[in-house]
């Protein structure tokens, strides 16, 4: 049989070790010390693992991307249903006239006629028979040379109206006097004065919207704190110094205000001034389709103005931003 160990005897608990010196005879000559010496480091660590945060699985780049997409897909989706609802509720409004308007073309046949129309948008068949490309690139010339030489004159009258009083008193009811009259009463007298249609509208385009320029550059002078002026005056600023350094860049916003309205009633008025002029243009074309008897034509064109206005407002909203100044 195997023998069954005995158990070792316990040695009294006040009994002083005498085989070692230093901290192991202070712990022994104290037990309580000892035991709490020995109690100690498994509490506090208990605690630490207690307080300690757990970290949480690491997010892969995968997923992050996604939720980045997932993310500005919501808000694309958010931006353009409101634009998207607009334009089908216009759609079936035009779908239900045309039901009761005979005359006028459905959706359907104005997109077949647009799909045709714009397979070849840059034909040449004659001098007046061009595509509808060439067309707008002609409108567009005219709004560019019109509403040009309008920025080169405006824009400084705008300041000298602005900056001289006498002027101001001069000239804004002249201004406030000739800027309500439409564009067609000023085309006869192009036409009187240059003796041909296309210099005729462009002078309709350039006297149009030469008054938005003046007004709202006149405007953002007139409103330049004093204060900088006075520094202006201090500092022995030539006339030309205090435009270029205190007026332009606190009149740009309102400038650049007013070259946003000029371009959209420079593009309005060349519409109508094509019309009676003749030649090539968008207007004209609008009014060689009536005579075609195209409505489905006229309507597309009726598009192709509105969109190309939109993309000119676009631009010049996005420009003038540049140059707004907040107070952040």
């Amino acid at each position: 049989m195997t023998a069954i160990a005995k158990p070792l005897p316990v040695p009294p608990a006040a009994t002083p070790a005498t085989s070692k010196a230093g901290p192991a005879t202070v712990i022994d000559l104290h037990p309580d010390l000892a035991s709490r010496s020995a109690e100690a480091p498994v509490a506090v660590s208990a605690a630490s693992v207690a307080k300690k945060p757990v970290a949480a699985a690491p997010v892969s780049a995968a997923a992050a991307g996604s939720s980045v997409f997932a993310d500005r897909f919501q808000a694309v989706v958010k931006a353009l249903a409101g634009p998207v609802a607009g334009f089908v509720m216009f759609i079936l409004v035009w779908q239900v006239i045309t039901t009761f308007v005979t005359e006028i073309p459905t959706p359907a046949v104005t997109w077949k006629a647009a799909v045709v129309l714009f397979s070849d948008p840059f034909y040449v068949a004659g001098p007046n028979d061009m595509g509808i490309g060439w067309n707008v690139l002609a409108s567009l010339q005219r709004v560019a040379i019109g509403f040009g030489l309008a920025a080169v004159v405006g824009i400084p009258v705008g300041f000298a109206i602005g900056r001289f009083k006498t002027l101001n008193a001069m000239f804004s009811p002249v201004i406030s006097l000739l800027r309500p009259v439409s564009p067609l009463a000023w085309l006869p007298l192009g036409l009187l004065l240059f003796k041909a249609a296309n210099l005729a509208a462009i002078w309709a385009i350039f006297i149009c919207s030469i008054w938005p320029m003046i007004i709202n550059t006149a405007v953002g002078v007139s409103r330049v704190p004093q204060d900088y002026m006075n520094v202006a005056r201090v500092l022995n600023l030539s006339e030309w110094k205090i435009i270029k350094k205190v007026l332009l860049p606190a009149v740009l916003p309102y400038m650049l205000t007013g070259v946003r309205l000029s371009i959209s009633t420079a593009w309005l008025v060349i519409v109508a001034a094509e019309m009676l002029t003749g030649g090539t243009g968008i207007g004209f074309w609008v009014w060689d389709e009536w005579n075609n008897l195209k409505v489905e034509h006229i309507i597309i064109a009726i598009f192709v103005i509105g969109i190309v206005g939109l993309l000119l407002e676009v631009a010049l909203m996005q420009l003038a931003k540049r140059f707004t100044y907040s107070a952040d």
